[in-house]
């Protein structure tokens, strides 16, 4: 094929590329990639390393009990999931304590803190997809339509998966006046999709930003990236701390347990609330994703081992994408968190609440739930706690 040939079928295929593929990052952003610590032999590499995905006959397995019908049915709840219709009445009164946090589902967080409006991974498309007719479909409507929540500070992206960047929710963000504060090489995506460079913060991590009196910094995280065909991992994921005049908070992202946790809580906690993604967890990705008891874990972690602040878990209930019971990771949670003497913040998605104030859980998902044999344990716990939750 002649050179004008193929230069014709490349330009044909970048065509033909879904516009929520986003964008590679080049130029100058490539090359302040390739400078990072943290990049090495063509890819971004993670703390203690992880495996990604199943292989071999572990893949075979897998894929074998992703379509067992009664494993199935567990996936997803047996009602409709109560979602607290967040109203412009619930955001418009400042927070008492100057720290409030509302859960939209999901990863994504509305964070009030200190006179500042921060939104976290917002994912308000109807499927974690680059296609409007396939992918994971949410399980609950959003809370509030997003142009509803008022003016946005600064919007914080943890990872450039489906269900952490939504091009929808960019699109409309795009329009605004509000700041990204994104990891290496995610600025690309954004740009892509009409978001002005001089409003974009691309952090490495260690590396902080500060939005009118937040301070924004990318921590380490154990995951990976990707949105294309082509996974070259140029793009990096983080976790986040968010530090105000006088609140500090945090937000996981997605990633698996690592001892990093400890260096990030003595560097920036204690944390006023750690959000840590419980949900989507398996054997089958066990260095990616955090199990109830590793996320309990990674909270006591940042809060320098002891049991202070609140714990609310994310990456749980709006979507289907493990093989674990949808209110598994909730109900595991909240069992784990009383045993260890935290406090838990279980709040209905789009329900407002102040971390000072955290109320005692209420275990909503139970009523829309298939229930384990023999029924669900009590709660409040009464005298010894059957340990049902396996079998949820």
């Amino acid at each position: 094929m002649s050179g004008s040939g193929s230069r014709s079928l490349s330009s044909g295929l970048r065509a033909a590329r879904p516009a929520a593929f986003g964008a590679d990052p080049s130029g100058a952003r490539l090359e302040r990639i390739r400078r990072s610590p943290h990049f090495a032999n063509g890819v971004f590499v993670n703390p203690e390393g992880a495996k990604i995905r199943p292989s071999g006959n572990a893949a075979m397995e897998m894929a074998k009990s992703y379509f067992r019908k009664d494993e199935r049915v567990r996936r997803a709840p047996a009602g409709l999931i109560p979602v607290h219709p967040t109203t412009l009445a619930d955001l418009a009164r400042p927070p008492a304590s100057g720290l409030r946090i509302t859960w939209m589902g999901h990863s994504s967080v509305l964070a009030e803190i200190d006179g500042h409006r921060v939104l976290f991974d917002p994912v308000w498309g109807e499927r974690c997809s680059p296609f409007a007719f396939a992918g994971p479909k949410r399980l609950h409507p959003v809370p509030v339509p997003l142009a509803a929540l008022g003016p946005v500070d600064v919007v914080v992206i943890s990872h450039d998966h489906y269900d952490h960047l939504d091009m929808p929710s960019i699109k409309e963000l795009a329009g605004t006046d509000t700041v990204f504060a994104v990891p290496l090489g995610v600025g690309a995506h954004l740009e892509h999709w009409g978001v002005s460079a001089d409003r974009i913060r691309e952090l490495d991590w260690q590396e902080a930003t500060k939005v009118g009196g937040l301070t924004l910094t990318a921590t380490p995280a154990r995951h990976f990236c990707g949105r294309g065909l082509r996974n070259i991992q140029h793009t990096l994921w983080a976790s986040w701390v968010v530090a105000g005049d006088e609140h500090r908070i945090y937000h996981s992202g997605d990633t698996g347990y690592f001892d990093g946790f400890k260096d990030i809580g003595a560097a920036h906690g204690p944390f006023d609330i750690t959000m840590i993604q419980v949900g989507a967890y398996s054997e089958f990705w066990p260095d990616i994703h955090m199990t109830p008891d590793e996320g309990l874990r990674t909270h006591l972690d940042l809060q320098g081992g002891e049991p202070g602040g609140v714990m609310m878990p994310i990456h749980w209930a709006t979507f289907n994408l493990a093989m674990h019971a949808w209110a598994e990771p909730g109900e595991r949670m909240m069992w784990a968190t009383h045993d260890a003497g935290v406090t838990m913040a279980a709040p209905r998605p789009g329900e407002p609440f102040e971390p000072k104030s955290t109320p005692p859980v209420d275990p909503w998902w139970r009523p829309v739930s298939q229930q384990p044999v023999g029924g669900w344990a009590a709660w409040p716990p009464v005298g010894e706690r059957l340990d049902l939750v396996a079998e949820s």
